[in-house]
């Protein structure tokens, strides 16, 4: 069991892709729901799930990412609508990891980008024990 320590503005968060597989939930269906009309249209042609080896720029490390992700990183977050101010503040941060490549981020930065409600309720919505689309805080590796 992972001990609770309570997050701060300066806690990074990310998305979690281990808590998927620990709840038994779809990543893959969460991702169909973020699509842009003109993607969604092309994977409805093609409905089948594909992955992909997704190389990281800054670190060369070879990752098998879901089509999708790569999809909606790509183009649909190019969009302006992607972050539209309507979006409820869950999927707002979430489609912000996905755009951004998951690349951990404080509840400040994350306000910085989204220009939504203020960091302290950020943290308070992604910093409590329910976590949202499996965003969580970064858990440091130690060392030994």
């Amino acid at each position: 069991m992972v001990k609770y320590i309570k997050p701060t503005l300066k806690t990074k968060y990310h998305i979690d892709f281990n808590w998927w597989a620990e709840e038994s939930r779809s990543l893959h269906r969460t991702l169909l729901e973020h699509l842009c009309d003109e993607c969604r249209k092309a994977y409805e042609a093609d409905p089948e799930i594909k992955t992909m080896d997704w190389v990281d720029p800054e670190t060369a490390q070879v990752f098998t990412v879901d089509q999708l992700w790569y999809t909606i990183q790509t183009q649909c977050s190019q969009k302006s609508e992607f972050l539209a101010d309507q979006l409820p503040l869950t999927s707002a941060i979430f489609r912000l990891f996905i755009a951004k490549n998951n690349t951990p981020l404080t509840s400040v930065e994350i306000q910085q980008h989204l220009h939504k409600r203020d960091a302290d309720t950020i943290l308070r919505t992604i910093g409590g024990k329910v976590v949202f689309k499996g965003i969580r805080p970064v858990i440091p590796l130690i060392s030994s």
